[in-house]
């Protein structure tokens, strides 16, 4: 970049994120555009960045071909407003004041990177928590097991000085600032990773509290999913059952992507969407395991077999795969960044798409 912006008279660069949220990666792009006016080392607000001469700033919507048509469809979106039931709301109250416990004992403790550790890890678990019944229990349930093994290697060590810091975890934690460019399969490995083994807990005595609150939340965890109850996936299936979105003119069903954040409510979405409909070969599914040899053979099989009605997946489909013989996508939860949600939506909105997505 830096030889062509030096040596090329002309020079174009095209991006579907320009500036992504970060000021001074944004101005690196300037610098090879304009090397006399972006140069020196960004300080947040010295350097302002006037690119009015330089970027020109378009969407999907404004595209046409050269008959003046518009190049994309248009695409709609949509919300759908849930309420919890009794047993989830109860869920939802203790794993958010313990998050909430966690958050106040973490903010004193004398280790920025433990505190930033352990903060970043009580995020991802209330995510977790708003994803699907299955997401947090299987992620009480992990966290609890790594603590407790955590636990007992310190016992093993009989020395009271031992600390219950995980030092491990510090590189990993030094990767999350990066986490908006890595693959969707790296950022679920270092969610995994931090949110299973950090802890604010600084003595023994206080692990093993905080080991029993989290086996109680497992347990509730665990009665809701025993109950059935989940008041967001009544809300998904009576969209894919009866809304008129469905079906094409002639009333087959139309073909639909859902996405989801974590592993587990696919796997969670895959046996709910199998009883739905009393079968699961209407389906597919891609995830961060799936090597890629294989993704391209769902990819090709969701678009080309007119019995596979629905494409489950991480956000590892987000990336580089071409899904415009669909026009439907339920985000059944959110990613972190904004521009992941635009890459979802962007399978399907896309060159060769004929029709209005939702």
């Amino acid at each position: 970049g830096r030889l062509l912006g030096a040596t090329a008279r002309h020079l174009l660069l095209m991006t579907a994120t320009p500036h992504d949220g970060k000021e001074e990666d944004f101005q690196l792009f300037l610098q090879l555009l304009d090397r006399d006016r972006f140069e020196g080392r960004f300080r947040e607000g010295v350097h302002q960045a006037d690119t009015a001469d330089l970027m020109r700033r378009m969407i999907k919507e404004d595209l046409v071909r050269f008959d003046g048509r518009p190049l994309f469809p248009e695409r709609r979106a949509y919300t759908v407003d849930y309420h919890l039931a009794p047993e989830e709301m109860a869920l939802y109250e203790a794993v958010t004041e313990y998050v909430r416990e966690e958050f106040n004992r973490a903010d004193r403790l004398g280790d920025d990177r433990r505190r930033g550790t352990v903060g970043f890890a009580l995020t991802v678990l209330q995510r977790r928590l708003a994803s699907s019944p299955d997401a947090i229990y299987h992620s009480l349930r992990r966290r609890r097991e790594r603590l407790s093994q955590r636990l007992k290697d310190v016992r093993d060590l009989q020395d009271p000085e031992a600390t219950l810091a995980d030092p491990g975890l510090y590189a990993t934690i030094e990767q999350i600032t990066d986490l908006d460019d890595a693959p969707a399969d790296e950022i679920e490995a270092i969610e995994e990773a931090v949110m299973d083994r950090a802890t604010a807990a600084a003595t023994v005595r206080e692990l093993e509290a905080e080991i029993a609150i989290l086996g109680r939340l497992e347990q509730m965890a665990s009665q809701v999913r025993a109950l059935g109850v989940d008041q967001k996936w009544q809300q998904v299936a009576a969209l894919i059952q009866d809304d008129e979105h469905m079906f094409d003119a002639e009333g087959r069903r139309r073909k639909l992507v859902i996405f989801t954040e974590h592993r587990d409510t696919l796997r969670y979405l895959e046996r709910r969407v199998a009883t739905l409909f009393g079968r699961s070969d209407n389906m597919v599914h891609i995830d961060g395991s799936v090597p890629r040899d294989a993704r391209r053979a769902t990819e090709d099989r969701f678009r080309n077999d007119p019995d596979v009605h629905y494409l489950l997946a991480t956000d590892a489909a987000a990336e580089g795969i071409n899904l415009q013989r669909a026009n439907l996508m339920i985000n059944y939860d959110l990613p972190w960044n904004p521009n992941r949600l635009e890459q979802r939506f962007g399978r399907i909105h896309r060159i060769g798409q004929t029709q209005v997505c939702h």
